[in-house]
Order: structure tokens, then C-alpha cells, then sequence
């Protein structure tokens, strides 16, 4: 039974780097820059896929969810870190904490599942190309982008709903850049030892089975790679899934660093370094990535800011020159 001196704490106080000193303004506008780039480069991705016709296929469909689950990953952390960087710290309530954890991880979880998911499209389109369009029908895209969604916001609920159990003292002051579990599991008076094995335990098939699956689907594509026999064709074939191979190897290298290692000996700054590459910038390398080796979206990227330069020019044009001519 806790004891009298513990009481429910009503709101934390994320620290995050709280000794930047004078470059926090620095620290805040650099963030803020990669912020916004984030937001306008996954949120583009997603408009040409929905406008052009060209990108209408399941490789683009896919990637269309893989940028909703960066945007809702960087619009749910971000904005509290860059308050916490600005300010020195952030308040935030005890709801708003484990809303908070529980849209990343639940987020974070999802994208597992829709990389693995991506990753048997590049399976089908490269190894099985002439049933390729026949068994990637509409219905199969739309099972295997909700599925991921749903899975990785029910399952979570696991390691989220024990930490609302959690007993905590005085102390309300979590030296991090958002609410996650590990922090609070340290912040807390109760014995969290269980729910770290439980935690770490629980972790490892939502991180490895689709990583499993990933690296199995990409052996056989790299052996029907290699049965092609002009190099055109083979250059051809591993560009359509290089841009996911990198994004895998960029989600799943932070994961690592930042989950399946134990956490005894940790270094806290190492983890809010691993966490800021997790939240922050690989939202960001996403569609940088996709947009520089992609043929098809830069096509359609100079195409809409063609037909937006044309769209002002009419609207310049249209406005009266002085005023008589109203």
C-alpha cells in the first residue's frame, strides 16, 4: 500500500534539454525548421499521390500511410519539445502525458506493421509481377494499410494502460523530451521492475516478427533480382525497393538503440539523442528519401508547381493594375 506521502500527480514537467542556456534559441529554430520541412514533405507526398494518376498504385498508396503515421508522430511530440527547449520546460497534464505515449507508441507500432506490409507489396510487384496487379487489388491495399492501423493502436494498450496504475511522489519532473515509458517507469514510486520485463518482453514480437518478415520477403527479392539478366533490368528491379530498404534500415536502427537495448547503464542524453533521430528527423528522411530516388514523384512535383505557378500567374493577371480599369 503506498504510503500518505504519495500523492496522484496531476501534471508532469517535461524538462527536456533544460541546459542549453544560450543555445536554445539556436537548438529551437533549427527543430522548428526540420518541423515544418517534415509536415510540408509528408503532407505534399500525400497530395500528389491523391492528384496524379500516375501515383495511384499500391507502392504509392502505402507510402501515403507511412507519411500519415510520420505526421502524426512529429505533430504529437514536437510541438511540446520545441515549447520545452524554448521555455526551459513544458507542463503538461497527467492526461495529456499518457495521451501522449499513447499515440506515439500505439503510432510507433503501426508503422512496424506497415513497413513489413510494404515490404510483401515489393515482394509481389518483383517476384510475382504478372499476378501482381490481380492479387494487389484495392480491397487487399485497403486490409493490409488498416490492419497496421488498428493493430498497433489496440496492442499498445498493454504497456499504456499499466503505467495509469503508476504511484508517483512529489516529484513530477520527467528529464526528457516527451512522456515515454521509461522515464515515467523511472519516476515512479511503485516497483515497475515487472512491467519492465513485461514492457521489453511485449516489445520484441511487435519489433521482430515484421522485421523477420521484412528480411525474408527481401532475401527472395534479392534472388529474383539476381536471376535477371540485363543489368538495366536488375538496376531497374532494386531501385522500386531501395528507397523502403532505407527507410526500414533508418526506423528500425533507432528502435533498436532505443528499446531492445536494456535500459541499466543507459545514458539519458544517448536516449534523447536516439529519441530526437526517432521523432524528429527520421519523419523527416521519409519523404526526402522517396523524393530523391523516385522518378515518378519528381515528375509530379515539378508538374503541380507548374500548374501552381500557372494558377498565380492567372490569378496575377487577373487583379486590376490600377484603378480605373475596376
Amino acid at each position: 500500500m503506498p504510503s500518505m506521502n504519495q500523492t496522484r500527480v496531476k501534471e508532469f514537467i517535461l524538462m527536456g534539454f533544460g541546459n542549453l542556456h544560450s543555445f536554445g534559441v539556436v537548438v529551437f529554430i533549427l527543430f522548428l525548421t526540420i518541423f515544418i520541412l517534415t509536415i510540408l514533405g509528408n503532407f505534399m507526398l500525400i497530395v500528389l499521390v491523391s492528384v496524379n494518376t500516375k501515383l495511384q498504385s499500391p507502392m504509392y498508396y502505402f507510402l501515403c500511410h507511412l507519411s500519415a503515421t510520420d505526421l502524426v508522430i512529429s505533430s504529437n511530440i514536437v510541438p511540446n519539445m520545441l515549447d520545452a527547449i524554448l521555455f526551459g520546460e513544458k507542463k503538461m497534464t497527467y492526461v495529456g502525458c499518457i495521451t501522449q505515449l499513447y499515440f506515439y507508441s500505439g503510432t510507433t507500432f503501426s508503422e512496424c506493421f506497415l513497413l513489413s506490409m510494404m515490404s510483401y507489396d515489393r515482394y509481389l510487384a518483383i517476384c510475382n509481377p504478372l499476378r501482381y496487379s490481380s492479387i494487389m487489388d484495392l480491397k487487399l491495399q485497403i486490409f493490409l494499410s488498416l490492419w497496421p492501423w488498428l493493430l498497433g493502436l489496440t496492442v499498445n494498450l498493454a504497456g499504456v494502460l499499466p503505467v495509469t496504475n503508476f504511484v508517483f511522489c512529489h516529484n513530477n519532473i520527467i528529464d526528457h523530451i516527451y512522456c515515454d515509458i521509461y522515464p515515467l517507469q523511472k519516476l515512479s514510486c511503485s516497483d515497475t521492475s515487472v512491467l519492465e520485463l513485461e514492457v521489453f518482453l511485449f516489445s520484441m514480437p511487435i519489433f521482430i516478427i515484421p522485421c523477420s518478415f521484412i528480411i525474408v520477403t527481401y532475401v527472395y527479392i534479392f534472388r529474383t533480382i539476381m536471376k535477371i539478366p540485363s543489368t538495366t533490368g536488375k538496376h531497374k528491379a532494386f531501385s522500386t525497393c531501395s528507397s523502403h530498404l532505407i527507410v526500414v534500415c533508418t526506423f528500425y536502427g533507432t528502435l533498436i538503440a532505443k528499446y531492445m537495448i536494456p535500459s541499466v547503464g543507459h545514458s539519458l542524453i544517448i536516449n534523447k539523442n536516439v529519441s530526437i533521430l526517432h521523432t524528429l528527423l527520421t519523419p523527416l528522411f521519409n519523404p526526402i528519401i522517396y523524393s530523391f530516388r523516385n522518378q515518378d514523384i519528381k515528375i509530379a512535383c515539378r508538374k503541380l508547381f507548374a500548374q501552381l505557378k500557372a494558377m498565380c500567374k492567372n490569378l496575377a493577371n487577373c487583379v486590376p493594375k490600377n484603378l480605373n480599369d475596376v
